[in-house]
């Protein structure tokens, strides 16, 4: 039988990075990335240049090439009930047993309700996890796309 921990790492490859669910009709970037095909068309609708979330590689064109294979895998996964955004797939505190429920800006780490009035946190501040993505997904966004500028004029 698979541990809890192999079935999180295989259910990992069958999940779009951009909506975090399992892919709908997956397509290849010429780089090798993986993603929903509306994800991807998305992401470039709000984008002047046609380059991989993942990588940052830029394309002349916007080619997708259908994933037969990773459209069967993920189909797999569903009928056998992995749900990436169901109970199984979240985080839980080793000390409480309680969910992850919030993001300590101070500490910069995930901890529960019953940590967040534990001493060790007690003048710390506080967000959601899902807010806690939100600012961070826009500051990695951001930091990205100042790399690759730099990148580009040295």
């Amino acid at each position: 039988m698979a541990s809890k921990g192999q079935v999180e790492s295989w259910t990992e490859e069958v999940i779009c990075p951009i909506c975090l669910d399992f892919f709908t009709d997956p397509v290849s970037l010429e780089c090798g990335h993986n993603f929903c095909r509306s994800c991807i068309t998305r992401c470039w609708e709000k984008e002047e240049r046609n380059s991989c979330p993942e990588c940052r590689e830029e394309f002349a064109d916007r080619t997708l090439r259908a994933s037969r294979v990773l459209a069967r895998l993920v189909e797999k996964a569903r009928k056998l009930h992995l749900n990436p955004k169901g109970k199984e797939s979240k985080r839980f505190c080793e000390e409480h047993e309680e969910e992850l429920k919030l993001f300590c800006e101070t500490d910069k780490t995930l901890i529960c309700l019953i940590c967040r009035d534990a001493r060790e946190h007690k003048s710390h501040n506080f967000m959601p996890v899902k807010e806690a993505v939100n600012i961070y997904q826009v500051k990695i966004t951001r930091f990205r796309s100042s790399v690759y500028v730099v990148s580009f004029f040295v």
